[in-house]
């Protein structure tokens, strides 16, 4: 086996969206990173159940006018 293939894991800070933090050990950054989550299980619909519809570019509008005929 060849020395040197495995990635060098590091303790990083992993804060959550509601601030709090942990520390884990991962191949991100540099040991001491600090890795913002933008999304993460207390704010994403799948754990909370509140389903949210993101409209990027007025997909969703455009969908919904393409097939308004189909609502009864």
């Amino acid at each position: 086996m060849k020395a040197d293939t495995h990635p060098d894991y590091h303790p990083i800070t992993v804060v959550m969206t509601d601030g709090s933090k942990f520390v884990t050990r991962s191949t991100y950054g540099k040991a001491g990173d600090t890795l913002a989550l933008d999304i993460d299980p207390l704010s994403h619909s799948a754990w909370t159940g509140q389903q949210t519809i993101m409209d990027r570019g007025g997909r969703v509008s455009r969908f919904n006018d393409k097939y308004s005929f189909l609502k009864k």
